[in-house]
């Protein structure tokens, strides 16, 4: 059975790493011991790469800082960049959590992307970095 496929090509998945976004910046942690940060955008929203529609969702942050922790006026505009990108929902979740780990180096990160119903279908989607220490 022929597999049949969109007309998008890996370099089109890749497109979404080749975009430039505002730096995320950080402060002090002022702690030394293990506590976790969760910090909820209940609104964030992008563009389907495919239909030129956007996409509505949740995007949950949850880190447990080492050196930094994330400055959040930064992440609110680092956000609105996305607001006419044409994105797929599975790379805004890795792409999240790749510029949140090359800013802050935290000792665990959580992205989760909870995205409205489209079709009648839900997408989570959930990317994490190292391992969450034990309590």
């Amino acid at each position: 059975m022929k597999t049949r496929t969109t007309g998008y090509t890996s370099e089109h998945a890749a497109t979404p790493h080749k975009i430039k976004l505002p730096a995320i910046e950080a402060w002090p942690n002022q702690y030394k011991r293990n506590y976790v940060i969760r910090i909820e955008h209940p609104e964030f929203t992008s563009v389907c790469p495919k239909t030129g529609l956007p996409d509505f969702g949740n995007i949950t942050i949850e880190y447990i800082p080492n050196k930094l922790c994330l400055e959040l006026k930064s992440l609110k505009y680092y956000f609105l960049q996305y607001r006419g990108l044409g994105i797929f929902m599975e790379n805004i979740g890795n792409r999240i959590l790749d510029d949140v780990v090359k800013a802050l180096k935290p000792k665990w990160c959580r992205v989760t992307g909870n995205f409205t119903p489209r079709g009648g279908i839900k997408s989570v989607i959930t990317a994490e970095h190292g391992r969450r220490p034990k309590s």
